[in-house]
């Protein structure tokens, strides 16, 4: 498989997520407190952006007027129909049986700036007694 670059990571500090594109694929990029998240954009419900959803916890109850709140941000609700994903999974919490997201694999590597396939053209400068002179 190959590795796209797709953001450094000061770009999503904890708490934040972005919409990245690799190879036609609109992927939703979430940093929940230092752990990454990578999703397919699109709500398979309806198409909602899920990049410009709200990250919740899961709330779970065993009994009538008994909640307990449980892994805080690790859920994305999409904004145009509040159905929720798992970020681990994809997996829906609306219809578990027939609707998820599909998740990406992503990485933190050590690297410096990407550099692109096109060089510019440089010339030498310096400066004699009150003369600019350029270097072909």
């Amino acid at each position: 498989m190959a590795k796209h670059v797709v953001a450094a990571l000061a770009e999503i500090p904890p708490g934040s997520q972005k919409l990245v594109h690799v190879e036609g694929r609109a992927i939703a990029v979430f940093n929940v407190n230092g752990e990454l998240f990578g999703i397919s954009d699109a709500c398979p419900h309806q198409g909602g952006s899920l990049a410009s959803g709200a990250t919740v916890g899961m709330t779970t109850s065993g009994e009538p007027g008994t909640f307990c709140h449980s892994r805080p941000g690790e859920f994305v609700r999409c904004p145009w129909h509040s159905w929720e994903f798992d970020l681990r999974t994809g997996q829906s919490w609306c219809d578990p049986r027939r609707f998820r997201t599909r998740p990406y694999e992503l990485s933190v590597e050590p690297g410096s700036s990407v550099r692109g396939p096109y060089k510019a053209e440089t010339f030498g400068v310096t400066v004699e007694e009150r003369y600019i002179v350029v270097e072909l």
